[in-house]
């Protein structure tokens, strides 16, 4: 397929668009399909987390089909926190109901907000689970959304490339729906994935030194807990640098300077 005339210009260029995120991809020519892929719809970021297959990769070059613009510029990370560590919201996309308190939308309903998002100036991405298993409950829990596609329910089976693609062509309809770019909200920039993990960090270790934590048998599902209640809330940078002097004074020390 080629981008051409009115369709081209919508779509903009590679890149121009959500983070692509592939946790723990198994195979080589499924990671050149999904290239294929983005590029069809004008994507071109693309991320991989702990691939299990060697790079580079014939397989993969071969299954691209000249989309080699994606693949010379794909990045692979270590975890997931690094691969989505500049982003400020996550769509994360999986096939089982979860007991996580998340929305659950359509690609479609992903798509509309995504570039809502976009034209905010904010960076979206949007994660796939590995081939066989999918996304496990400490995957999804950085998501702020979970993406479901209805599928036949007696043959529901996707490959890794179907269902990028399918979330990349509903990013490329909205296209002619956008409004134009207004950078920050009048709440002030947000903050990225990175910027509160440090907080939460920060938040935790205060939590342990006060003696929160009473039942070090709960610790970890309440610090869970704190983390689903943040990421739902996406607070901007001033209002994490609001946070960060509160919880100073609460501890009753100035801490140092950790603003943004």
């Amino acid at each position: 397929m080629k981008l051409t005339g009115k369709a081209a210009r919508a779509a903009g260029g590679a890149g121009d668009g959500p983070a692509i995120i592939l946790f723990g991809p198994q195979l080589g020519e499924n990671v050149g399909q999904v290239a294929r892929a983005m590029l069809n719809f004008g994507l071109g970021d693309l991320r991989l987390v702990r691939p299990r297959f060697g790079w580079p990769n014939a397989k993969a070059v071969a299954a691209a089909a000249g989309a080699h613009r994606v693949l010379n510029e794909m990045r692979i990370c270590e975890g997931l926190e690094e691969a989505a560590r500049d982003l400020h919201h996550l769509f994360a996309t999986t096939a089982r109901a979860r007991e996580l308190e998340k929305p659950v939308m359509t690609a479609e309903a992903a798509a509309a907000l995504a570039r809502r998002l976009h034209g905010e100036g904010r960076r979206v991405g949007v994660l796939f689970g590995p081939e066989r298993s999918g996304l496990s409950n400490a995957e999804l829990a950085l998501a702020d959304a979970i993406v479901s596609i209805p599928l036949n329910p007696d043959f529901s089976s996707l490959n890794l490339a179907q269902a990028v693609l399918l979330c990349a062509y509903e990013w490329f309809k909205t296209a002619d729906h956008t409004p134009p770019v207004r950078g920050e909200t009048a709440a002030g920039p947000p903050a990225t994935k990175a910027e509160l993990a440090a907080f939460l960090d920060f938040l935790v270790a205060e939590l342990d030194r006060t003696g929160f934590f009473r039942s070090p048998t709960r610790r970890r599902s309440l610090i869970q807990t704190i983390r689903v209640m943040f990421e739902r809330r996406r607070p901007t940078r001033p209002e994490l640098n609001l946070l960060y002097g509160i919880v100073k004074q609460l501890a009753g020390h100035g801490g140092g300077d950790r603003s943004l």
